[in-house]
């Protein structure tokens, strides 16, 4: 029995998403910025696209969707974009859950001079807006938070502080890659500047991701070229992951009425299968999460007796059973070191190794939920060592 519950990770394309790339390879493959009859199939599919997208999140503007090479670089063409418009170091706040995707360009404008405020979060992984408020400076000119978190599954308060900043004066971004095609997302409402989103998170291919930028914000590129993408993304568009991107987000925007409920069910039950697990402890906000993330910590008396398991032990041993989850982030995985997440929602260095994620999508079952959380309960009673009496 084989049972996926990593779609945070990355998902498996789905077939309509496919069957769009190989028609864009094998009938529409021209370059969209070619004149000619073969350039304008392609441009045709790039800008039905570009509407998809703009779709799934209520963007009145089609051209304010900017495509990119997936979310990292959506993030980064957001921070440096905006930092490359001022020639002297201004200041930004960020949160201290950000994916790596804005953590690390954050360190690069500090060693260039500029002033990076880390806003705290509670327990739960949670911002409070009125940290955001104290926060802001008279040069503060982005703030960048991200909007469901990937390792414990939190969503933050991104209308609020949203409204915080641009009432400031300063523009505001939310790295929305876990959240987009999995909750209703409308730009509109929320008032975001600029927001990223990335096609292998909701059924796409990989290889394409979409940066959305405010009517009226200006960016600086971060490459040079041939000005595709309004000048802001040089380089010839990847059109077979696009067009895929733009199925996708179609088909997200289509499904979510009946998709949210199904995940939040079975997230749920997950939830209390697991609830007389003494070994396991939830992380995250119960309440505002995202509607297929499940993760715990394994508790410190698990850890007294089995001292060498981390996240990654209950990785590897699900894995044997045919179940893929995650320890912690993906972009982490591969070191057995704190996660920064955990260490700042208060967590200890060492309780900070102990973290999974399992994360549930389209073709989770309820019968899988059952399953994972028997096996899970099987794996860590298996892996503690038997008590020790005195005779």
């Amino acid at each position: 029995m084989q049972i996926y519950l990593d779609y945070s990770a990355t998902t498996k394309p789905r077939p309509e998403a496919i069957a769009k790339a190989q028609e864009i390879m094998t009938r529409h493959w021209g370059n969209p910025s070619s004149l000619h009859a073969w350039g304008q199939e392609a441009a045709t599919a790039l800008e039905t696209a570009r509407l998809q997208v703009a779709g799934l999140i209520n963007s009145s503007h089609p051209e304010s969707i900017i495509f990119t090479s997936g979310g990292t670089e959506a993030d980064n063409l957001a921070i440096m974009g905006v930092a490359r418009k001022y020639p002297v170091p201004q200041h930004l706040i960020i949160s201290t859950v950000e994916h790596p995707a804005i953590a690390e360009p954050a360190k690069l404008l500090e060693q260039w001079g500029w002033q990076v405020t880390r806003l705290p979060v509670n327990r739960q992984g949670r911002i409070n807006p009125l940290d955001l408020q104290a926060a802001l400076q008279p040069n503060t000119v982005l703030v960048s938070i991200i909007y469901g978190q990937s390792e414990v599954g939190t969503l933050q308060p991104i209308e609020k502080l949203a409204r915080i900043a641009r009432s400031h004066g300063a523009l505001f971004h939310t790295d929305a890659v876990q959240v987009a095609g999995r909750l209703s997302i409308d730009v509109e409402q929320l008032e975001v500047d600029l927001l990223s989103l990335s096609a292998h998170k909701l059924y796409g291919i990989k290889g394409a991701g979409a940066l959305y930028i405010r009517k009226g914000v200006d960016l600086i590129p971060l490459l040079g070229g041939g000005g595709q993408e309004l000048q802001l993304r040089s380089g010839t568009q990847a059109m077979p992951a696009i067009a895929g991107l733009g199925v996708a987000a179609r088909l997200a925007a289509a499904e979510m009425a009946a998709e949210i409920p199904r995940l939040r069910a079975m997230r749920d039950r997950l939830f209390e299968l697991l609830a007389d697990c003494p070994h396991l402890l939830p992380t995250g906000d119960r309440l505002y999460r995202l509607p297929h993330h499940i993760s715990f910590l394994l508790s410190d008396s698990f850890a007294a007796r089995a001292t060498e398991v981390t996240g990654k032990t209950i990785v590897r041993q699900l894995n044997l059973a045919g179940i893929g989850i995650s320890a912690g982030s993906a972009c982490h995985s591969g070191k057995v070191s704190p996660s920064p997440v955990l260490l700042a929602m208060g967590y200890s260095q060492t309780a900070a190794k102990r973290g999974i994620r399992l994360t549930l999508g389209r073709d989770t079952t309820p019968e899988d939920i059952e399953w994972t959380a028997m096996v899970l309960k099987q794996v860590l009673e298996r892996l503690l060592p038997p008590l020790v009496t005195a005779s």
